[in-house]
């Protein structure tokens, strides 16, 4: 599929437009309520399924049907980022009114460093066909690390990435308001929000390598691949205000996630087989049913603990 550089450019603008949208709404640091997040991400989910309407129009189905897939899989996997947001969060006290203005820079990282990561993917699985077996092995390797040792996040003050830049950037150990730099006694230093930041920006840079090779054993179009990783990541704030106080519950989602990360290594691999790319029908409806599982499984399991505690 290729894309004019006019509609990447409309494209950008859009997105830049509905951010822009975003930060002016929260520009106060509020703390963002149950009923508020919901609103904002049967927003951000419209505009994502919306887009997959217009590319049916424009490009035909079975386009519309690789865009949809990839960013069901994005959305799922999306869904394990907030966990580990949580964790951030939880770990460095953040208070409940910043964190929306750092999820919120957080995404406009990521949307940028994804960027990168689709063309030099989409390039190497063009150029060498071996690259799709190495792909394809680990996300296979992901998914089982995903499923068996979930769960054993390292302390996010302990990542080298955070360590390096402590050491580098003259850094205050407090919260400034909603600085991420300021003065203290007399010189520019980063605050705690500010490594906050770039916690999350690495967590986020770690989980892209997986999702983006995800997406890729779906489709090598750079334009679908970045699309159904914007649309996905756009509603990810939203989604984490949403499912922050629910995430104990949903106990069995890793399993599924990790089986759609095995799927899509295997998918990957077979492309460059006899077999070829599985039907995009096929690949929708595994995934549809994989977080369907998943999800139904964890909340029933966990209904029963909760009734207890309400009772």
């Amino acid at each position: 599929m290729t894309v004019s550089w006019w509609i990447w450019a409309v494209l950008f603008l859009a997105v830049a437009a509905m951010l822009a949208i975003d930060l002016f709404l929260h520009r106060d640091n509020h703390v963002i309520g149950f009923r508020e997040a919901a609103v904002w991400s049967g927003i951000w989910i419209a505009a994502g399924l919306l887009f997959g309407v217009v590319l049916w129009a424009w490009q035909g189905g079975e386009v519309a049907g690789t865009y949809y897939a990839g960013y069901l899989i994005e959305k799922a996997l999306s869904i394990d980022n907030v966990f580990v947001f949580a964790l951030v969060f939880s770990y460095f006290a953040v208070p409940a009114a910043l964190q929306h203005k750092v999820l919120f820079w957080g995404v406009v990282g990521a949307l940028v460093f994804r960027f990168v990561f689709i063309f030099v993917g989409a390039e190497l699985l063009e150029t060498f066909f071996w690259t799709a077996y190495v792909f394809g092995a680990f996300l296979i390797y992901t998914g089982y690390k995903m499923a068996f040792r979930h769960g054993d996040e390292p302390a996010p003050d302990r990542n080298p990435v955070v360590r390096l830049v402590r050491r580098i950037i003259p850094t205050d150990p407090a919260y400034h308001g909603d600085k991420f730099v300021t003065r203290v006694d007399g010189r520019r230093v980063g605050t705690l929000l500010l490594v906050v930041l770039i916690a999350i920006e690495v967590t986020d840079l770690i989980f892209a390598v997986d999702s983006v090779a995800a997406v890729l054993a779906i489709t090598t179009s750079t334009f679908i691949v970045w699309t159904a990783n914007a649309f996905a990541i756009l509603g990810l704030r939203s989604l984490y205000f949403c499912l922050a106080g629910l995430l104990r519950r949903f106990v069995y989602l890793h399993y599924g996630l990790a089986v759609l990360l095995a799927f899509a290594g295997v998918k990957l691999i077979l492309s460059e087989t006899p077999v070829g790319k599985l039907p995009i029908p096929v690949t929708l409806g595994v995934i549809v049913v994989t977080i369907t599982v998943s999800i139904v499984w964890s909340l029933r399991s966990t209904r029963t603990a909760v009734t207890d505690q309400v009772g």
